[in-house]
């Protein structure tokens, strides 16, 4: 499930982003995506690759990673976001949830350290 009016569009400085062409309110379930899991040893070869950014530690053990389909890789990390992501480990989904309200044309952010006020340092420079 993805909200008919979000799009992917260029960022200023963060590469690709996800988009809204209309207000959403916070609270708003705007995708829901089934994963691929894969084990550790798989996330030590994809961390030599350009996927290491796209993926996502998974699992009660957080011993295993995941590749979201759908939109969900290009969402782009704030430590400000507007949108928070969830794990359903038992049926292998993520689903994104807006925190507050979103103006049309704003981007849809979320937090990489997985709670969207969390304010921990994320393992790249962030520009905010």
């Amino acid at each position: 499930m993805l909200l008919p009016f979000l799009y992917i569009d260029s960022t200023k400085d963060k590469g690709r982003g996800v988009f809204t062409r209309k207000k959403i309110a916070a609270g708003t379930l705007v995708e829901t995506a089934p994963v691929i899991v894969m084990s550790g040893k798989d996330r030590t070869l994809l961390d030599q690759t350009p996927l290491h950014d796209y993926i996502f530690i998974w699992g009660q053990e957080k011993n295993q990673c995941c590749m979201a389909l759908g939109y969900i890789p290009i969402y782009n990390h704030s430590y400000r976001s507007n949108c928070e992501y969830f794990m359903d480990y038992d049926e292998q989904i993520m689903f994104i949830k807006t925190v507050r309200a979103i103006d049309k044309d704003e981007e849809l952010t979320i937090n990489y350290n997985g709670n969207w006020n969390d304010a921990a340092k994320v393992w790249f420079d962030v520009n905010e």
